[in-house]
């Protein structure tokens, strides 16, 4: 999953973007806002953390810019404290959530796992597909009860297929989302981070659908999952 951190403060960037890296997702970072409008415009994120006291552009006009685009990415808003106005113009320009600061990382963690959750359409914390259980709270997997021994890479590549579990997703799409934009990207790295993980999780639960990309499914007499 690939989070774009707009936070102008240098210290706690780093520390957003270290725990943000620690819970295995992509993250890229815009210091100011005429870069977060940019990368928000051209790159596909799943979440923005958005702080609305940008230098150059502000938080505000930068997500209402987006919506008014039609950009639908889950944005969650970080205002200054007592700023009840900022949070309510966060609100109106099309936030998703909204935290205080200062705040405690471990929530800013939960909130975005909400985010995300309800933008894929899942409603429990843990994500299953078969017998397959994923929990983004502790960034573990397993399988038949068993734990999985997984990379980051192989971690955030089970992630966004159980989040969009039974949809055909692209070779693009996926390289798009689990890399930041300081990887070298290249698409054919994903045949073999698919590999690797079909050999963890059962080669016949992720389908290649020919010239499209792949497929998580549940097998057959399994329950699909939430």
């Amino acid at each position: 999953m690939r989070i774009l951190l707009a936070e102008d403060d240098p210290d706690l960037s780093r520390q957003l973007k270290q725990a943000l890296s620690d819970a295995d997702y992509a993250v890229d970072h815009a210091p100011d806002g005429e870069e977060a409008h940019f990368l928000g415009d051209t790159e596909p994120y799943d979440a923005v953390i958005l702080d609305l006291g940008l230098p150059k552009i502000d938080g505000v006009s930068v997500l209402e810019r987006w919506r008014r685009d039609g950009k639908t990415t889950p944005v969650l808003i970080l205002t200054a404290r007592g700023a009840w106005s900022e949070k309510v113009a966060g609100f109106d320009a099309g936030a998703d959530d909204y935290l205080t600061k200062p705040f405690h990382t471990e929530e800013l963690l939960a909130r975005l796992r909400a985010l995300l959750r309800r933008s894929a359409g899942h409603a429990a914390a843990t994500l299953t597909c078969g017998s397959i259980r994923l929990d983004p709270r502790a960034a573990r997997a397993s399988v038949n009860g068993e734990p999985l021994r997984l990379t980051s890479l192989e971690y955030r590549l089970l992630h966004y297929l159980m989040m969009h579990q039974g949809r055909v997703i692209g070779r693009t799409e996926l390289v798009e989302h689990l890399y930041d934009q300081d990887f070298d990207r290249d698409s054919n790295t994903i045949e073999v981070f698919i590999g690797r993980l079909r050999k963890k999780i059962g080669s016949d639960r992720i389908e290649t659908v020919r010239g499209l990309g792949y497929r998580l499914i549940a097998l057959e007499g399994e329950a699909a999952g939430s």
